[in-house]
């Protein structure tokens, strides 16, 4: 690993809380876990080739089922693959309909 440094950052009550709250479910060991997590996201979009937009998508439970199983069959590599074969189905299906006549 390289060398490190110690920054300190003031943050409102409400987002500690809303942090400790992700490290209490689970989600990270601890906040600074979270906080890493977020600059390393954070840096990664800053990163990315101008023809690729990270998007960030909430979707019901089942659906997230859905997809893990076709991660699981082997239908996609992982969750985020199983997403992107999703909305790339679903745009060509899509680019294919006619669209509705105008007035």
């Amino acid at each position: 690993m390289t060398g490190t440094e110690r920054i300190t950052i003031r943050l409102p009550t409400v987002k500690v809380e809303a942090l400790q709250s992700m490290v209490d479910q689970g989600l990270y060991s601890n906040i600074s876990d979270a906080i890493r997590q977020a600059i390393d996201d954070m840096l990664y979009d800053s990163d990315s080739p101008e023809n690729i937009r990270k998007v960030t998508v909430e979707l019901p439970s089942t659906r997230v089922i859905e997809l893990e199983s076709l991660v699981k069959d082997g239908d996609s590599v992982s969750l985020d693959d199983a997403i992107r074969n999703a909305v790339r189905e679903y745009t060509r299906v899509r680019a294919q309909m006619p669209l509705p006549e105008m007035e």
